[in-house]
């Protein structure tokens, strides 16, 4: 059995530490949109809109029961053969609508668990001095929801960062993908494999540290 080339890995830290930037900007872009529309789902699926509800539910199901590669690989290579003009998304854009699909799907219902954890006698006096739907929402529930969904939410966010890994199927260079082209260059897998699960390692435990102060921060806001 040879000894890990350490000097190898070394060498490669920067190299893959060049890539962080992609990873997470696709990651934050792909959240950011993801939230948006999990809360809209999750407002559809809340208020039971006729028809809309329907489909949103349906959504939900098809992206929660089949797996994100596949999703990815139906979008960006499936698709364009229904669709010609999606023939011109390239990798990138195709990965982050693929992760926002994907994770708005788990964060609606997140958020509509939240919604509904809102004390239904909140909802019941803001109707009764003439608050509309919107308002209500906008002004009493959704704060207090968001309050309990964003511990959750985070956890996916710390997944979705993992997940930007499958970006490199659809030939995105990002971190797992320019570990890939340098470990076929070299032969050495196991050492510029290390290096990308050490780096997607200390990445996540910077952001577990961040959601936990998170949590701590929002027990002492509700404890008031």
């Amino acid at each position: 059995m040879r000894p890990l080339d350490t000097a190898y890995m070394w060498d490669l830290v920067p190299v893959i530490l060049g890539y962080v930037p992609l990873t997470l900007g696709m990651a934050l872009i792909a959240m950011a949109a993801a939230l948006a529309l999990a809360a809209l789902l999750a407002i559809v699926r809340v208020l039971r809109v006729p028809v809309a509800d329907s489909i949103v539910a349906v959504f939900i199901s098809f992206f929660r029961g089949t797996p994100l590669l596949v999703q990815l690989f139906l979008f960006y290579y499936g698709l364009p053969q229904l669709v010609p003009a999606l023939t011109t998304i390239d990798g990138i854009t195709a990965a982050v609508i693929g992760l926002t699909l994907h994770f708005s799907a788990y964060m609606a219902e997140s958020i509509r668990g939240a919604i509904l954890g809102v004390d239904r006698s909140q909802w019941e006096a803001a109707q009764s001095i003439g608050m509309t739907q919107g308002q209500l929402l906008r002004r009493i529930v959704l704060p207090q929801a968001s309050r309990v969904a964003a511990p959750t939410l985070m956890n996916y966010f710390i997944d979705l960062i993992k997940s930007t890994s499958l970006a490199f199927t659809l030939g995105v260079t990002e971190m797992m993908g320019a570990a890939q082209k340098e470990a076929a260059g070299s032969f050495l897998y196991l050492e510029a494999f290390l290096v990308v699960a050490a780096i997607y390692w200390i990445m996540v435990e910077i952001l577990s540290v961040g959601q936990r102060w998170m949590e701590r921060h929002l027990g002492k806001a509700v404890a008031r």
